[in-house]
């Protein structure tokens, strides 16, 4: 839900700056359908009756769908915001690999939310001396605030990209970032 508030801030962003909602729609992902699918996996792994009963096919099926998504954001490293966002998913990943396939959070993090990991499979532990540890979830949104929850420096820099991405394609008019400075988007207006 971290990401929510990222989209919320490149949205704002992009339409001070005079861009358009629309021009979101212009945005070309390569290999999109992989990192939809990879998203889709963490989704349902971390659903209620999944989450009870995948034991540890959860860990392998966490970071291989994590590979994906972050195979994905190389590949369309040039188009803006992607840069970031792709360290910040390294950066979570290495310290999910680096703790056994699972992120740490912190207690002193977990106990500004006043509770505990959800029951089932999460990809959270709680972990007073992770491997790592800089790049694991020693943050917390604290409640009353909306979604609160632990983060890490690398969801914050996936926000960071994700809030840029929005905002620089809302701004552009969603003309590809990949393309050469020559490249002018076709004019839908007659004169």
């Amino acid at each position: 839900m971290f990401m929510l508030y990222a989209m919320a801030a490149g949205t704002l962003a992009g339409w001070l700056a005079g861009g358009s909602l629309a021009a979101l729609g212009d945005l070309r992902v390569r290999w999109a359908a992989f990192a939809v699918a990879g998203l889709l996996v963490q989704v349902v792994l971390f659903f209620g009756p999944v989450a009870e009963r995948i034991g540890e096919l959860g860990m392998p099926l966490y970071i291989g769908s994590t590979l994906v998504v972050l195979g994905v954001v190389v590949r369309n490293a040039r188009v803006s915001g992607m840069a970031v966002i792709a360290l910040g998913a390294a950066a979570n990943l290495a310290a999910i690999a680096a703790n056994g396939g699972a992120m740490p959070a912190s207690p002193a993090a977990l106990a500004v939310l006043g509770r505990g990991l959800n029951d089932g499979y999460s990809n959270s532990v709680i972990s007073d001396s992770p491997a790592l540890w800089m790049l694991t979830d020693i943050f917390a949104i604290p409640p009353p605030i909306p979604f609160a929850n632990v983060f890490s420096i690398g969801d914050v820099l996936i926000a960071l990209g994700v809030a840029w991405l929005i905002a620089s394609t809302m701004a552009a008019g969603g003309a590809p970032r990949n393309l050469p400075p020559s490249y002018s988007r076709p004019r839908t207006d007659e004169r």
